[in-house]
């Protein structure tokens, strides 16, 4: 038999619409609504400010470790604002600003990274997941969700986030491979940060990009500029409109970067350059975004400090209730009580040694 050729007929494209000076491709510019124009502004704000403020409670040893999204806000709320509240948010450990999004309030995620399980409690009428820490295994929940609903004949889109490590995971090949098979309506979106804490995309993959990795399992992918609000929303929208027409997956690759740290315990100039990172910090998706607003006429210097004022007032109320919250919100002695039927002695030896601390710093906040 003659060695055959087996001509693979596709390509990928890559978007940007508002590049990294701020030009506009007006061919390509999204018919977006002013008043979601500007809550898109809002809300890459809050997530920055609010990002800001949790890395200083952080240091201060008021919050625990946490995985912060600068730089990223623009690849999550391109995308999260292309779904109906009917729709499925399935996110991983970095979307804080998509959760704020579809309703999340700060001081819940101020309670989760303090430890408290209240922080992790989501609406039973919210079509949302709770954050993901292992990675890429929300890719199988945002499948199973999306077939569900194509099995129902029920009007839901699902959309997964996730990180350029994840698709190093099995998870992220066999829940790609089955939503193409089972045409799924669920939209994939990769940020792309280019680090898997500290591993390099290229040790990731060999292939020059993440998105064509959907050419293998039969469906469209794309890979656009993570850093620009504009791109993200038209491919999502795209995305969106075909999943809930009966067309299948997409997989969105959003070019971004981790400008800072993979989470409060990590250290990355240990593996990565000041040079890269401040390259990187010039293609901020945040005054691009403004000085497009500006260029239009949506946004005034007047406005964007009345909104800057607005979402510091914000980020303060929900710190100050997260706070209130936590002096009155749980025993520590609760951790023990869903781990086993019957509490091994090891297990039981170390409650009964928190409860002798507990009630020993009891005793000194009262006599102290």
């Amino acid at each position: 038999m003659p060695r055959e050729k087996l001509v693979i007929a596709d390509s990928i494209e890559r978007l940007s619409i508002l590049d990294d000076k701020g030009q506009l491709d007006r061919e390509l510019e999204p018919d977006i609504p002013e008043e979601l124009l500007l809550k898109l502004y809002r809300y890459m704000l809050l997530g920055r400010r609010f990002d800001e403020r949790m890395l200083d409670l952080q240091r201060q040893g008021r919050i625990g470790t946490f995985p912060p999204i600068k730089g990223q806000e623009a690849s999550q709320l391109g995308a999260i604002a292309c779904l109906e509240a009917s729709d499925w948010l399935v996110p991983s450990f970095r979307e804080t600003t998509a959760e704020l999004w579809r309703g999340r309030s700060l001081e819940s995620v101020l309670l989760y990274y303090n430890g408290y399980n209240e922080g992790t409690v989501i609406p039973p009428e919210q079509c949302d997941l709770p954050m993901a820490v292992p990675v890429g295994s929300q890719v199988l929940h945002a499948v199973g969700l999306a077939w569900a609903a194509k099995y129902r004949r029920q009007d839901q889109v699902v959309m997964s986030f996730f990180g350029d490590g994840a698709t190093s995971e099995g998870d992220f090949h066999e829940g790609l491979n089955f939503a193409a098979v089972y045409q799924a309506p669920v939209v994939f979106v990769c940020q792309n940060n280019q680090w898997a804490i500290s591993v390099p995309l290229s040790r990731q993959t060999a292939t020059p990009t993440l998105a064509q990795k959907a050419i293998a399992y039969g469906m469209p992918g794309i890979q656009v500029d993570g850093n620009d609000v504009l791109a993200v929303y038209a491919a999502a929208r795209e995305a969106v409109e075909r999943a809930r027409a009966g067309g299948g997956p997409t997989l969105i690759e959003c070019v971004t970067y981790r400008v800072m740290m993979h989470t409060t315990a990590d250290e990355p100039s240990k593996y990565r350059s000041e040079e890269e990172v401040e390259l990187w910090r010039e293609r901020d998706p945040l005054p691009r975004f403004g000085d497009y607003l500006k260029a239009r006429g949506s946004l005034s210097e007047e406005s964007a400090a009345a909104v800057e004022e607005a979402v510091l007032a914000e980020v303060q109320a929900g710190v100050d209730r997260a706070e209130q919250q936590m002096a009155t919100l749980g025993d520590p002695l609760q951790m023990f009580d869903h781990l086993f039927a019957e509490l091994p002695p090891a297990t039981q030896a170390q409650k009964e040694a928190l409860a002798r601390e507990l009630a020993a710093n009891d005793r000194e906040e009262h006599h102290g």
